[in-house]
C-alpha cells in the first residue's frame, strides 16, 4: 500500500496533482482544498491512498493524515466509492463530516453532488 508520495510537484490541474518521484510523474487526484496547497516546481509531501480496482490502480492524495482516514472510513460505507468519497471531502472537512454523521446532519451531508 502507497501511505505517501514526496517529490516536486510537476503539474496541479482542476482534480489532480502529478508529483515526480524519482523520475517518475504520479497522478494524484485530490480535493481541492489538497490541490490548493500544491505549487509546480514545489517539493512536496502528499498523504496517499491507491485504490485497486480490475481494470486500473488508482492514487488519491489528501493534504495530512486525517484527511486519508476519513476518505478509508466513507469507502466503508455502501454506495460511496472513492470518487465520492472525494466529492464529499470536497464540499466538507473532515471535522464537518464527523460531526455530520455525530449528529445526523442529513442537510450537511446532501451539500454533497451524488449524495440523496
Amino acid at each position: 500500500m502507497i501511505s505517501y508520495v514526496r517529490g516536486q510537484v510537476a503539474q496541479v490541474t482542476a482534480s489532480a496533482a502529478v508529483v515526480d518521484v524519482g523520475g517518475i510523474g504520479l497522478e494524484l487526484f485530490c480535493s481541492p482544498a489538497t490541490l490548493a496547497h500544491l505549487r509546480p516546481g514545489e517539493l512536496a509531501t502528499v498523504s496517499a491512498r491507491m485504490i485497486v480496482r480490475e481494470d486500473s490502480l488508482t492514487l488519491y492524495g489528501f493534504s495530512d493524515e486525517d484527511e486519508r482516514d476519513v476518505f478509508d472510513v466513507l469507502q466503508t460505507v455502501s454506495g460511496v466509492g472513492p470518487r465520492l468519497g472525494l466529492a464529499i471531502l470536497a464540499v466538507l472537512n473532515p471535522d464537518q463530516i464527523r460531526h455530520a454523521v455525530a449528529t445526523e446532519d442529513l442537510v450537511a451531508l446532501t451539500k454533497v453532488p451524488g449524495v440523496g
